[in-house]
């Protein structure tokens, strides 16, 4: 399944683009995600980013960018690190410089940067772009509890009461977000299902 809309989602990227080195882009890509460091920010985030993007690309309105800038937002990710988005945008400048317009490179970086914060923007593609991002919060229980342990398991090394801390401090964040998401789309699909997730992982703050 993953492999299925990786690949469909490439494909787009490769006709509405012209990559002149795609499978040389994809190889990094696919490798950074793999990283042994990784157990959430690896390319089953990406695919799930993607299959949701799918479902919003009508809503955007420069799709295939907002696309590319899900492929590259996690690119670069190290746990202990606290500038993997600008990094990440790095990253994407070098590999893509050659193939795309300065003002494409440049919207797509600052995109992608903007994962970093969740910031709500003017910018509805940027929006929807976050709103993707963060639609783990509100998947099935299975899947959120999935995320949770995977979260935990790229931040091993913390130890685990100050892990806790600082975990409550993020979900809470998010808990108390109203709204949680941006889009009309994601407050209507995912918003009530994100608030019950959030609120069986922080039970204590309901009290």
């Amino acid at each position: 399944m993953w492999n299925e809309i990786l690949h469909r989602s490439w494909l787009r990227l490769e006709q509405n683009y012209h990559f002149n080195d795609s499978q040389n882009v994809l190889n990094v890509l696919k490798q950074a995600y793999a990283e042994s460091q990784r157990a959430y920010h690896t390319l089953q985030h990406i695919s799930e980013c993607l299959s949701h993007f799918e479902q919003v690309q009508d809503l955007l309105e420069d799709a295939c960018a907002v696309e590319l800038a899900l492929w590259f937002h996690d690119a670069v990710y190290n746990p202990k690190a606290s500038d993997n988005e600008e990094c990440s945008a790095k990253l994407f400048q070098d590999l893509l410089k050659d193939d795309l317009s300065a003002a494409l490179l440049a919207k797509i970086s600052q995109w992608i940067i903007a994962t970093k914060q969740h910031l709500p923007s003017s910018d509805q593609d940027l929006n929807l772009l976050l709103d993707i991002d963060l639609a783990i919060l509100g998947a099935t229980s299975k899947r959120f509890m999935e995320y949770q342990q995977q979260i935990q398991c790229e931040y091993h090394w913390v130890d685990s009461e100050i892990y806790q801390h600082k975990r409550k401090q993020v979900l809470t964040h998010f808990f108390l977000q109203q709204p949680l998401y941006q889009t009309t789309f994601f407050q209507d699909h995912f918003e009530l299902q994100a608030k019950q997730n959030l609120t069986l992982a922080l039970p204590e703050n309901l009290k």
